[in-house]
C-alpha cells in the first residue's frame, strides 16, 4: 500500500516538477521522437536496393495516389498522374533529341511554373543532375553560373527569359553551350528548339529504368546557387543523398497529405524547391505554385485555396505585415509558416494581426552541413540545441576576431569555443552523415568553407560564416553573417540587431544597417538605410533619443540614408555591397542623407560641407 501510495504521489508531483525545472520536456520529448522516427525511415531508404532516391518517392506517390491534385498554377490543376506523364513526355522528347546521356548535367533557366517540376523530374527519371539557374539573373552572372557545370551542354528556358538567353548566347556557346530548349511553342530565334512542342510529339509512356542505373547516392542530383549578394553566384553541389533527407522536412514539421502549402519562393532557391516542392512530394501535399510572391493577393489566394501552410524567407512577413489592415486578416486556415531570417519584431506583429499561426523558424544554408528548427515556438530563436543533435551533428561556436576575419586560436593552434550567452561563429564537424559537398567548379571557395584543426589538429569542420549565441536553455539565435558584422572603437556591432531596434521607430518601415570605413579611423562605422512608411517624414530628434536610449555609443548608427525602396535578392535578403560602397558621400547619391550630431543632440542633414569636415577630422566622430 506503501508503494503504491508512493507511485501516486510521484505522479501527481510529477508533471508541475518538470514545468518547473525541465520546461521543454515534452516539447523535447515529442520533436526527438518524430526526428528519431524519421532518422530510421532515412536509414531504411538508404538500405534499399535497387536505390531509393527522391524519385522515387515521386514515383510511389503516383502510385498510390494518382488522381489526387498535386499542383495547382493559375487556372490549371495537375495530378500526380498528370505530371508523372507531362515528365514522361519531357524526358522522351530529350531522348529523340539524343542531346542527353545518362549522367550529363542539363540546365533549368526557369521562372515558377508547372513545366519547371516537369523537367526537373524528367532529367531525374534520365538519370541526369540539374543546376538551377536564378532567374533573375542577366549578362555576366548568367554566363558565370552556366560554366560552373562543367559538361553542360543544354539550357532549358522559359519563354519569357528567350531574351536573355539570346543577349549572351555566343558566350554561352564558348562555355560548351549546343541546345536551347524553350518551354514554349513560339520562339524568337531559330537557334532554339521548342520543348513544348517536341514534348506533345511524344510518348508519356515510363522511362526506362536502366537509365538511371547508375546513379549513386554520392552522384549530383541538383546544383543550387548562393544568393551573390557580394559577388557572383557560386553552385552548391546537391548530391542524391542530401536530396533523399530533404524530403523529410516538411513531414518533420508536422505536414501531412491534407496539407495545401502554398509555394511563392523561387524554385531555383533550396526553399522553394527542397523544402516547397520535395518537402511535398514526401507528404503526398497539394502545392499551390505561383509565378511569384506577392503581398497584396497573398492571404485571397490562401483562403481561395485553402491553404494551410506558407513558406517564408527574408523580409516576406514584413511585406505582409506593411499591407493595409483588413477585418478578414484573421479569416484564414493558415496554421503553419515555416521559414528562417524572421526577426523578433516582426514575429510578434505577424501572430497578433494574422492569428495563431505555428511559427517553425529555422537555421540551414544550401552548402552546408549543418541545421536547426525551432520546434518550441521561442519568438526570435532560431533553433534549440539537444544532446542528441550535438551527438549526431557536432557543432560549436567559436571566438571569432572580427577584425582579422578569422577564428580566435589559442598557443596550440586550436580554436576556442565561447561559453553560454556569447557570441560566435557556427562550425559543424564534416562527417559521413553531415558531409560538406562543396561549391561545383570552384575548389578555392570550398576549401575556404573548410576549417581545420578545429579542437584536436586534423579535424575538419564547415565553417557557416554565421554568429550565432545559445542561451541557458539551449535556444540559438543568428545574430549576424561574419561580413556584415564590423568593428568600431573596439566594440563588435551586430548589423541585425541595430536594425531590430532602429525598426522599433513608428515611422520606419525597414531597416538595412551595414558599415563603411572613415579616412583615418580604424574600422567601419555604422550606417543605416531606412525606408519610411508610406506618408511618414523622418524625425531627426526622436531617431536621436531612440538610438540613445536603446544603443551603446559605439553601435548607434551616425549616418542616415532615406530610401524609397529596399534593394533585396529574388530571395527577400538586404543587399548591402552597394549600400557600403556608396559610403555617406553626398555626391554619391540623390537619397537624403543624415548625421548624429550630439552636440545638438539630434540628426542634422549631411551637406557636402558637413561630408568635408567629417574628413578633415573638424567634426570628431
Amino acid at each position: 500500500m506503501f508503494v503504491v501510495s508512493l507511485l501516486l504521489c510521484g505522479l501527481v508531483l510529477c508533471p508541475p516538477i518538470l514545468r518547473v525545472f525541465f520546461p521543454y520536456f515534452w516539447t523535447d520529448l515529442v520533436y526527438h521522437t518524430q526526428l528519431l522516427r524519421i532518422l530510421l525511415k532515412f536509414v531504411s531508404r538508404r538500405r534499399r536496393r535497387p536505390l531509393f532516391l527522391a524519385l522515387d518517392r515521386f514515383l510511389k506517390q503516383v502510385e498510390t495516389r494518382p488522381n489526387k491534385t498535386f499542383i495547382v498554377f493559375e487556372n490549371k490543376r495537375y495530378s500526380f498522374k498528370d505530371a508523372d506523364r507531362e515528365s514522361n513526355r519531357i524526358a522522351n522528347a530529350l531522348r529523340v533529341a539524343s542531346v542527353l546521356n545518362p549522367g550529363d548535367t542539363a540546365v533549368l533557366f526557369l521562372l515558377n511554373e508547372p513545366a519547371f517540376i516537369f523537367c526537373w523530374l524528367a532529367l531525374a527519371k534520365l538519370g541526369c543532375a540539374c543546376a538551377l539557374l536564378n532567374s533573375s539573373i542577366r549578362a555576366r552572372s548568367l554566363v558565370a553560373s552556366f560554366s560552373c557545370c562543367r559538361g553542360a551542354t543544354v539550357l532549358i528556358a522559359s519563354e519569357e527569359l528567350q531574351g536573355a538567353v539570346e543577349e549572351v548566347y555566343e558566350d554561352l556557346q564558348q562555355e560548351g553551350l549546343t541546345t536551347v530548349f524553350i518551354t514554349a511553342e513560339e520562339l524568337r530565334s531559330s537557334r532554339m528548339k521548342s520543348l513544348s512542342r517536341a514534348a506533345q510529339e511524344s510518348s508519356d509512356a515510363a522511362v526506362p529504368r536502366t537509365l538511371r542505373a547508375n546513379v549513386s547516392f554520392t552522384s549530383p542530383a541538383v546544383y543550387i546557387y548562393t544568393s551573390g549578394t557580394t559577388g557572383l553566384p557560386k553552385a552548391a553541389v546537391i548530391n542524391q543523398t542530401r536530396l533523399l533527407a530533404a524530403l523529410a522536412v516538411l513531414a518533420s514539421n508536422g505536414v501531412t497529405d491534407t496539407d495545401v502549402v502554398y509555394v511563392t519562393l523561387p524554385l531555383y532557391h533550396t526553399a522553394g524547391f527542397l523544402v516547397g516542392f520535395l518537402g511535398s512530394v514526401e507528404t503526398g501535399s497539394t502545392i499551390i505554385l505561383r509565378r511569384k510572391f506577392s503581398a497584396s493577393q497573398f492571404w485571397d489566394e490562401c483562403r481561395a485555396h485553402n491553404v494551410t501552410v506558407i513558406q517564408y524567407i527574408g523580409e516576406v512577413l514584413r511585406y505582409l505585415c506593411n499591407t493595409p489592415q483588413r477585418a478578414s486578416d484573421k479569416e484564414h486556415g493558415v496554421r503553419l509558416a515555416i521559414g528562417n531570417g524572421l526577426r523578433s519584431d516582426v514575429w510578434r506583429e505577424f501572430l497578433e494581426r494574422f492569428g495563431r499561426i505555428e511559427i517553425r523558424e529555422f537555421y540551414a544554408s544550401t552548402e552546408g552541413n549543418v541545421g536547426f528548427v525551432n520546434y518550441a515556438g521561442k519568438i526570435g530563436a532560431v533553433g534549440r540545441l539537444s544532446y542528441l543533435h550535438r551527438k549526431l551533428f557536432p557543432c560549436a561556436l567559436l571566438q571569432y576576431d572580427t577584425e582579422r576575419d578569422e577564428p580566435v586560436r589559442n598557443s596550440r593552434g586550436l580554436c576556442v569555443e565561447v561559453p553560454k550567452g556569447q557570441t560566435g561563429l557556427l562550425v559543424s564537424k564534416i562527417t559521413e552523415i553531415a558531409p560538406f559537398v562543396g561549391y561545383a567548379q570552384n575548389e578555392q571557395q570550398t576549401e575556404k568553407k573548410r576549417l581545420r584543426d578545429v579542437f584536436k589538429h586534423g579535424d575538419v569542420y564547415f565553417n557557416s560564416g554565421d554568429l550565432l549565441k545559445i542561451d541557458r536553455d539551449n535556444f540559438i539565435y543568428f545574430q549576424d553573417r561574419v561580413g556584415d558584422t564590423f568593428r568600431w572603437k573596439g566594440e563588435n556591432v551586430a548589423t541585425t540587431e541595430v536594425s531590430d531596434i532602429v525598426s522599433m521607430l513608428d515611422f520606419v518601415e525597414e531597416a538595412n544597417v551595414y558599415g563603411v570605413r572613415v579616412p583615418g579611423h580604424e574600422g567601419r562605422i555604422g550606417m543605416a538605410a531606412v525606408k519610411l512608411m508610406d506618408g511618414a517624414e523622418f524625425d531627426c530628434e526622436k531617431t536621436f533619443d531612440h538610438v540613445c536610449t536603446f544603443l551603446p555609443a559605439y553601435a548607434r548608427p551616425r549616418f542616415i540614408r532615406i530610401q524609397s525602396s529596399m534593394d533585396v535578392t529574388a530571395t527577400f535578403k538586404q543587399l548591402k555591397l552597394k549600400l557600403v560602397e556608396a559610403g555617406f558621400d553626398p555626391s554619391a547619391t540623390s537619397d537624403s542623407l543624415y548625421f548624429l550630431c550630439e552636440r545638438e543632440r539630434t540628426y542634422v542633414s549631411l551637406t557636402p560641407s558637413v561630408y568635408r569636415r567629417i574628413l578633415s577630422r573638424s567634426i570628431k566622430l
